[in-house]
């Protein structure tokens, strides 16, 4: 199959059976959103809806946060994986946003990756969840899942990922196609073993085409494995 026939049938299936794509991170702004993203980096999402409550309560804004410590801030994040750095990122994030940025998250990815704690891949969430705009995140499971499938070719890294699949997924689907790949990765393409029996991209699917070949020779493995 041709990329260009493999994206169209990716993004036709997922356009008709998941129209719906969005963050599982709870937040009610953009300053959650930016927060709980920085707590999300090699972590998941359960365990930061789990955390940010208390959190959010504490400090409900880049205001309240920025008058705080990384001592503090660390207390109540202290289940998050590497609680210390990430304690003087957010202490430091909002520094900055109050300081900086009049206590606005901004739009742009350049001013984004400005905070402490925000990379490419946190500054591409917050403007393509927050503002709409085409930009793709690049987390493990985007990086995995578009190369499993055959959505990217030979990419070494997560911005060689990001230019492969924003060079062929149309502007306005991009932020969509993101939490595509991201959910796909998470509950049907996992990285040990993908639950192929449940997929319904196989058909374009290298790894699949790979693996077993024609969907007849799927079926038979199928049944063996149900005998």
């Amino acid at each position: 199959m041709r990329m260009k026939e493999r994206y169209e049938y990716i993004i036709n299936w997922f356009s008709n059976n998941m129209p719906v794509a969005e963050t599982e991170l709870m937040y009610e702004n953009p300053y959650q959103l930016l927060v709980a993203v920085i707590l999300s980096a090699q972590c998941t999402d359960k365990r930061v809806n789990l955390t940010t409550p208390a959190l959010f309560e504490r400090y409900p804004d880049a205001t309240t946060l920025a008058s705080s410590s990384a001592d503090e801030i660390f207390s109540y994040i202290r289940s998050i994986s590497y609680p210390n750095n990430k304690a003087k990122h957010l202490y430091g994030m909002a520094k900055m946003l109050v300081g900086d940025f009049n206590n606005v998250v901004p739009s742009s990815i350049e001013e984004l990756i400005k905070l402490p704690g925000v990379g490419r891949k946190t500054a591409n969430v917050i403007a393509s969840v927050v503002f709409n705009k085409p930009a793709m995140a690049v987390d493990t499971h985007v990086f995995r899942v578009s190369a499993r499938i055959g959505l990217t070719r030979s990419a070494k890294n997560p911005l060689q990922t990001e230019k492969q699949l924003v060079k062929h997924i149309p502007d306005d689907l991009i932020p969509k196609a993101h939490h595509w790949l991201i959910l796909h990765g998470r509950y049907i393409c996992l990285a040990r073993t993908p639950k192929c029996e449940k997929c319904g991209i196989t058909e374009a699917c290298a790894y699949f085409e790979k693996k077993y070949g024609k969907v007849q020779k799927f079926q038979e493995q199928k049944e063996k494995a149900s005998v």
